[in-house]
Formats: structure tokens, sequence, C-alpha cells
């Protein structure tokens, strides 16, 4: 027997003594996996720049020039900088340890941020960073080198490395750790939950 409330209380009759139905987890969308792969591959170029400095397989560095075997991973960049408002700075640091350790650091610590799909906020800050400080070294907006000769840029301002950072920052912002990779347990990590930036 109803009672003359019942309808406006519980228009479906037993309806406030159901259990809420589980909402289902949603399969990724065709983007989110996308974005996985620009991820994935990206974090792949630096891994692949630390492990050929380090152990030289033959491709860019020779075995001989590896940093394993006392061979500089910087030094060979750093001293070919020709042209540009860090050029004098650039050929200073050439050869210099802790350059070396900064630059292999932060290829190894990017590739496996992005690949793995964590710290995504940090990276793309560190990453766009270190993206500026190879910019500048080449400096595209430069037509010519120091000694005169042309620089063979093909575009004044907007260079893989602008596309890099840019590729960083987008990952950030839709949080693309969460699929293919490991972005949903390292939100849930204590540390991450108490410092957001992390994520």
């Amino acid at each position: 027997m109803t009672t003359p409330h019942s309808s406006l209380a519980d228009p479906v009759p037993g309806a406030a003594h159901r259990r809420p139905a589980s909402v289902p987890v949603s399969a990724p969308t065709g983007g989110a996996k996308a974005l996985a792969v620009l991820r994935i591959a990206i974090g792949a170029v630096f891994l692949w720049t630390f492990l050929d400095k380090s152990f030289g397989l033959g491709y860019p560095t020779a075995s001989e020039s590896s940093w394993i075997n006392g061979g500089s991973p910087a030094a060979g960049y750093l001293g070919s900088v020709s042209g540009g408002p860090m050029r004098s700075t650039y050929n200073d640091w050439a050869g210099q340890v802790w350059v070396d350790w900064m630059y292999m650091a932060g290829m190894l610590g990017l590739g496996i941020a992005l690949v793995a799909g964590i710290g995504l906020r940090v990276t793309a800050v560190a990453g766009s960073v270190m993206m500026l400080f190879l910019w500048l070294g080449e400096f595209p907006p430069a037509r010519h080198l120091s000694d005169g000769t042309p620089s063979g840029s093909s575009n004044p301002l907007v260079d893989h490395h602008v596309v890099y950072a840019a590729v960083m920052v987008v990952l950030a912002f839709a949080s693309a750790g969460r699929v293919w990779g490991l972005g949903r347990l390292w939100e849930r990590t204590a540390i991450v939950r108490g410092n957001p930036w992390l994520r």
C-alpha cells in the first residue's frame, strides 16, 4: 500500500532500497591510445640517446667514444656549437664532467618517465628546459655561423627541440601516462597525492 507522497519520494517502487549500479571503467579512446604511443616513442628517443652515448652502440657513438670508455657524451655537441648567443659558453663547457652528468641524467630521466608514464608534469618542465638549452646551441634564428658561412637553418623559430617540448607539455596536460603506462599507480602513491605537481 502506498502513501499519498510515495510517488514523489520514490518514483520507482523499491528504488530507494536498490544498490546503485557500478559505473564501468571506460576503455581508452583512440585519442588516448595515440597519445600513449606518442609518449612511448618520444621516451624511446631519449632512452636511445642515453644508451648509445653510454655504451657506444655504433650509431652516432663509436664504442671507443662511449661514456663507459672515458668519452664525453656532450663534448662533441658543445664543442661544435658555432653560432648563437651561447657559442662561447657552450664551447667552454665541452668536456666538463658536471655537464656530461647533467646531460646524461636528463636523457635517462626523461626517457624513463615518458616510457613509464610517470611524473609527466615534472618531465614537461625539465624536458622543456633541456630542449631550450639544446635549441640555443643550434640557434635556428641565426642565418650565418660565427665564421660567416650559412647556418643551414630551415626555420628560424620552430625546430625539433620546440616540437619535443610541446609534445611533453601536451602529454602532461592529457595525463597520457594512464594508458599503457604506470600513471594511475603513480598518482595513487602517498608522495604524489601529497604533491600533485609530481603527477
